[in-house]
């Protein structure tokens, strides 16, 4: 679409002969902006519920920075992950408006505000130990950033059940719960047979030898006997977020006009 086109489909919404639901119909599949190194997809928002993210791990701190002043032109959600503390001082730098969450590894800007009418409820995140927190923070500062509340109980792994079960009140009160962990996988399975809302499972790369990187608390997450259990990629907080998130979003006309989104 084309700005005279654009300046066509509000003029009818204007007047009267185009409702709002059929213009933001149309404007779902706008083409992206190209920059040097990136076509930057503004309308991933309008589309699916969630913006384009960037990965950051293995961009230049230059890339990044172009990709940013798109965003922030724009005023939309800025977010970047894998980003280490020197890449992040660099970006800061140029763009100082920018937050580093330096546990999550993560910068945000724009960041959407919680509106009770657009969610479900709460999303609790749970970690086995804390030596798995900077996955939960990803998936934190990621569910936040999407408007949704929050609230976490971490260090409390299946050694130690005791410091699980008095946070019962907590998880049963949850609209989906994401549960990261690390050496067998094994507490996402315990979570799951404490509650009737959605369960995420995240692996991490957390434990010793055999763990292999994440591959067995990954094989014995998906291998649980716990119904209702959904599980990512291997330390990938940010997915899991993104997919309880999806889940504890009310998706209604309404909400879609009132997250923010320029068009």
């Amino acid at each position: 679409m084309n700005q005279d086109s654009i300046q066509k489909l509000l003029t009818g919404v204007q007047q009267g002969d185009c409702s709002i639901e059929q213009a933001l119909h149309k404007l779902r599949h706008m083409p992206g902006q190209s920059i040097k190194d990136a076509c930057i997809d503004h309308h991933r928002s309008l589309r699916t519920g969630i913006p384009e993210v960037i990965y950051g791990a293995s961009k230049s701190s230059e890339q990044i920075i172009d990709i940013a002043k798109t965003f922030l032109q724009q005023q939309s959600l800025f977010l970047a992950t894998r980003i280490d503390s020197e890449k992040a001082t660099i970006i800061r730098k140029a763009l100082p408006q920018i937050t580093y969450h330096k546990q999550a590894r993560m910068l945000s800007c724009n960041l959407q505000e919680y509106d009770p009418t657009h969610v479900r409820g709460n999303i609790v995140i749970l970690c086995a130990g804390t030596s798995d927190i900077p996955v939960a923070e990803e998936a934190r500062i990621t569910a936040e950033s999407l408007g949704n509340p929050v609230s976490t109980h971490y260090d409390a792994g299946v050694a130690g059940l005791h410091r699980l079960f008095n946070k019962q009140e907590l998880i049963t009160s949850a609209t989906v719960i994401i549960v990261v962990a690390g050496m067998e996988g094994a507490l996402p399975s315990v979570v799951s047979g404490m509650c009737s809302c959605p369960v995420v499972a995240v692996p991490t790369s957390i434990g010793y030898g055999t763990s292999f990187g994440g591959i067995t608390a990954l094989l014995g997450m998906l291998n649980s006997c716990a119904p209702g259990l959904a599980v990512v990629n291997i330390d990938n907080g940010f997915g899991a977020a993104c997919h309880a998130s999806s889940i504890n979003r009310k998706n209604t006309p309404q909400a879609l006009q009132d997250s923010g989104i320029t068009v």
